[in-house]
């Protein structure tokens, strides 16, 4: 029988609106070694970041750090973090804060996993040199359980508000909670999770991808053409007569630029062959037989084997079979010859 959980929405409703966590300070300043660092890994070259006459010409009063910066100088480092969580583990930092809470009934009912699902930031005004940042947090939203592709779970929505004081007023001692009434709304942040239980998401069957298409190319348009067709087209040198495949541009005999094609009846034997297993592409079967084929008219050209693996071997007899695998792409395919005739 299924496991039965309780429904805590009305205690989660509860939670809508109330602070996740106490208002924090960011460790440091927004300041330009941090700024350097941040732009040289995203390859970031706009000069207003760290040129005071570029982002003046560009209307601000001084360097401005990157936006997406937000977040980033209100984070600790890993090292609080894992502080943190054990301090709670041990029970000498309480676990009460209403994003604990809503975890924790989150858990209760079943719903043990979690993903993120997605972050949106809005920026009121750039950040300066100097700017200190303060947080806080709280719950915006929680959904009412739904059915996702993952399993059956709530979506929870935490806003995360960013205020601006200058370092100097940051540093007088006065509390994080007093400093955000003096301070400057600067940006905010949603983030959203979903929690989910574990094996309950959706078991639909998802359809193989199409085959991967083929570059196309003014020098072997004519060859695909001519699989849509039905045909097997080899390409000629007009001037020496030799057959090529793949096709190019130019004869690899007499360097000449000049050709045609002949239609190839399909048929050869296995000159060479493998049975691929790995890595595997979700657009075969494996495992895959190919083949190296040398064709009756005098070229070799490399396709797909059909059938048990176990069943081809080098000198075979083979034909072709041109099958049509969408609207757009045709391909040879190669069967022992009895097979075929049958």
């Amino acid at each position: 029988m299924p496991t039965e959980f309780p429904d805590h929405s009305d205690a989660l409703a509860k939670l809508v609106g109330e602070p996740s966590g106490p208002v924090e300070l960011s460790p440091e300043a927004v300041n330009s070694a941090m700024i350097r660092h941040w732009v040289e890994a995203m390859g970031d070259r706009n000069p207003v970041y760290l040129d005071r006459e570029a982002a003046r010409a560009a209307g601000y009063r001084d360097v401005i750090a990157p936006q997406t910066m937000l977040q980033a100088w209100i984070m600790k480092g890993l090292r609080h973090t894992l502080d943190l969580e054990a301090a709670r583990a041990a029970g000498t930092v309480a676990s009460n804060d209403a994003n604990s809470t809503m975890m924790a009934l989150f858990d209760d009912e079943g719903r043990t996993s979690v993903v993120a699902t997605n972050c949106d930031q809005s920026y009121v005004r750039p950040l300066y040199l100097g700017d200190r940042l303060l947080v806080r947090s709280s719950i915006e939203a929680i959904s009412d359980p739904k059915q996702t592709g993952l399993g059956h779970g709530r979506f929870a929505t935490s806003l995360m508000e960013f205020f601006a004081v200058s370092n100097e007023v940051a540093e007088r001692g006065v509390s994080a909670e007093e400093l955000v009434s003096q301070a400057e709304l600067v940006g905010t942040m949603r983030f959203r999770i979903l929690k989910f239980r574990p094996g309950t998401g959706a078991t639909a069957v998802v359809a193989k991808p199409p085959r991967p298409r083929p570059a196309i190319t003014e020098d072997n348009a004519f060859y695909f053409e001519g699989l849509r067709a039905g045909e097997l087209r080899i390409q000629h040198c007009t001037d020496c007569g030799t057959l090529r495949h793949p096709p190019l541009p130019g004869c690899g005999s007499c360097t000449s630029l000049n050709w045609d094609y002949v239609l190839s009846a399909g048929k050869g034997e296995i000159y060479s062959m493998v049975v691929n297993h790995y890595p595997q592409v979700p657009a075969f079967d494996y495992p895959l037989p190919i083949g190296l084929i040398q064709l009756d008219e005098g070229t070799r050209i490399v396709a797909n084997l059909e059938g048990d693996p176990e069943s081809w071997a080098i000198g075979q007899r083979v034909t072709a079979e041109i099958r049509a695998l969408d609207d757009e792409l045709s391909l040879p395919f190669f069967h022992h010859d009895d097979m075929q005739e049958d």
